[in-house]
């Protein structure tokens, strides 16, 4: 992995990029958002970046990460962190490969960052508003209780780590991400880490980023589900990461026993969406299984 160049003058801001098998729309979007942020770029390469397209980031100004394998969005997004902080970075902002996020957003989110230092709770992170893509589901983070608004930020008790404005002093005392959940709930477990060592995690409602999780909605009027329709393999990731959750300490009682009643619903509706096919419902319960097991990790099933 190359070593992050050294840092001439105090950089406020980076932005980190996780790539995973870009498409070259994807690619094009991300040489344009280098070309128009001045703020250093990292991209990690979870594989699949090609050569040339690489290089022409690198040329444009970006650094390129990459371990030769897929870390997961853990891994990757610590390998930013790390990077971040060594070309002197104080805050890093997060984003997946296909998030709009313009420059002017990133500012707004660093004058909420400024905001919040003025509270007696230190901020770790704080995130737009999400909203959903055309034909997706948008993420919801509930509200974090006796905490009040402030302003336009609303303490919550998680965000995705897409659009995420990480404090890097914070990060540092709160420790890097699961890299072992690999894909899934590593932005929940921080988040609820953060709070547990007595840091904050803020939505600024003013700006907004759309998200494009999954490949359409699965629904249970009925029921007032709705889920992101995700290939086996991350299905089996998410319920294994929320069981294996269960088991600790920072995770509040009220999440643990709000998940106990709503995975078996989610994982039904998942079920009988792919039509109840035996190796799905195996897929499933080998996750559930993991879960209780403590066998983290690289997710059975990844491309």
């Amino acid at each position: 992995m190359p070593t992050p160049p050294a840092a001439s003058a105090p950089r406020p801001v980076a932005v980190g990029v996780t790539v995973f098998r870009p498409t070259e729309a994807q690619v094009a979007a991300l040489l344009a958002r280098v070309e128009a942020d001045p703020r250093l770029t990292i991209v990690f390469d979870n594989g699949g970046l090609p050569a040339d397209a690489a290089a022409r980031l690198t040329g444009r100004g970006a650094l390129v990460l990459s371990a030769g394998r897929n870390l997961g969005v853990g891994g990757a997004l610590d390998a930013i962190a790390r990077a971040a902080s060594g070309a002197g970075a104080r805050q890093v902002l997060l984003l997946d490969q296909d998030a709009a996020f313009t420059p002017a957003q990133v500012a707004i989110l660093e004058a909420a960052l400024a905001r919040l230092r003025t509270l007696s709770l230190p901020p770790a992170v704080v995130g737009p508003r999400p909203e959903a893509a055309p034909g997706r589901k948008a993420p919801a983070y509930p509200r974090r209780p006796e905490i009040p608004d402030y302003g336009s930020l609303v303490p919550v008790e998680f965000l995705a780590t897409s659009g995420s404005l990480i404090d890097l002093e914070a990060y540092a005392r709160i420790g890097p991400f699961r890299s072992d959940f690999f894909i899934d709930g590593v932005d929940l477990e921080w988040c609820f880490r953060a709070w547990g060592k007595g840091y904050g995690c803020w939505m600024e409602t003013g700006t907004a980023l759309p998200h494009r999780v999954g490949a359409g909605v699965i629904r249970a009027r009925r029921l007032g589900i709705e889920m992101p329709r995700q290939p086996p393999f991350r299905m089996a990731a998410y319920l294994r990461n929320s069981v294996y959750a269960w088991r600790l300490p920072h995770v509040p009682r009220r999440w643990k026993l709000r998940q106990a009643a709503y995975l078996p619903l989610q994982a039904l509706l998942y079920w009988a969406d792919s039509g109840y096919r035996p190796g799905v419902l195996k897929h499933l319960a080998g996750g559930v299984l993991d879960g209780l097991r403590g066998r983290l990790g690289a997710p059975r099933g990844l491309p």
